[in-house]
């Protein structure tokens, strides 16, 4: 061993200086030699108890000849963790090659918890032949058919159990959800008032700046192209669930879910006034204070302010 090490050391002086004990050592040799004491020092390091990897670089061999190390060489947490960021595609596709580790529960449980944050099948005790891989197959499949057509789409969920018949469980599946519709979920949300107010109560607006809470509330809850009665019961229903989160506020501004909504009103229509390309004078800050004194009398001059700069610097509350 001692020897070897001190060959190695010794032709890569020579090669320095263009000579070896054969002549020219080529750059290959030298790897070669190279990495056959490093696999002699590892399988020293095993025998003496350290980490075992002498097997894990003996059955890899080289890059170039294997490509990707095989994940079940590896321990079996650090495998999962390498699958774990895959999606379900190409988590289907590792399963072709590594069947045990890409099939395994707590991968697609993930997944399904990861896009599809609540749904009541999680809270209850599985059914026979019972698989998360199944689970996220049939929420896609749900999915996709809400979005074509969501009275539909809720209905596949309770054929199927993933979904309890009741109007806050299907509040807390859409307001954990990102792969709905938007534009289908808007129309599902004016026909079901009542899972319209179970989604609103779940939103949490304490200690936010009014302007900030109305966009949180718009990013789950979309807002109506045009204004009518719809946009209104939103408005009307973001004011009561603002003033019931900030209370203490609400007292100290002396502000009521009527004032709320009169400058919720105010805000959209600033936003379209400033962020509109067909509005060419854009109303300034002084206005826009006079105007909403107009309509909301007990509001101080500087609150109104800082609502003005905060959609003239950040942007629309309901885009």
């Amino acid at each position: 061993m001692g020897q070897g090490l001190w060959r190695v050391a010794r032709n890569q002086q020579l090669q320095q200086e263009g000579y070896s004990e054969q002549g020219y050592l080529s750059r290959e040799q030298t790897r070669r030699m190279a990495a056959s004491s490093i696999s002699n020092s590892s399988h020293r390091k095993q025998v003496q108890g350290g980490i075992d990897i002498y097997h894990l670089l003996k059955a890899r061999k080289s890059k170039e000849q294997e490509g990707f190390i095989n994940l079940e060489m590896l321990p079996p947490e650090l495998s999962f963790t390498i699958l774990s960021y895959l999606n379900a595609t190409d988590l289907c596709l590792a399963s072709c090659v590594w069947q045990d580790l890409a099939n395994d529960e707590l991968l697609w449980q993930g997944l399904c918890k990861s896009t599809w944050g609540h749904c009541s099948i999680y809270n209850k005790n599985p059914p026979i032949g019972f698989s998360f891989r199944k689970l996220y197959m049939q929420l896609d499949e749900g999915s996709l058919t809400f979005n074509a057509n969501p009275d539909e789409g809720v209905n596949y969920f309770m054929s199927k159990g993933i979904l309890d018949d009741s109007p806050k469980e299907i509040a807390k599946f859409i307001f954990c959800t990102r792969t709905l519709n938007w534009k289908k979920l808007r129309i599902y949300l004016d026909e079901r008032r009542d899972v319209l107010d179970d989604l609103v109560t779940l939103h949490n607006f304490r200690n936010q700046f009014l302007p900030n809470a109305l966009r949180e509330f718009f990013r789950h809850i979309h807002a109506p192209e045009e204004r009518g009665e719809y946009l209104e019961t939103l408005i009307t229903k973001f004011s009561h669930r603002f003033c019931a989160c900030n209370p203490d506020l609400m007292r100290e501004l002396g502000l009521s879910p009527d004032a709320v909504y009169v400058l919720c009103y105010s805000l959209i229509l600033l936003s379209i006034d400033l962020t509109s390309p067909h509005v060419k004078n854009k109303m300034s800050k002084r206005e826009f204070i006079r105007n909403t004194r107009r309509a909301a009398q007990n509001i101080s001059e500087d609150f109104v302010g800082h609502l003005y700069d905060n959609i003239y610097l950040i942007g629309h509350v309901a885009a």
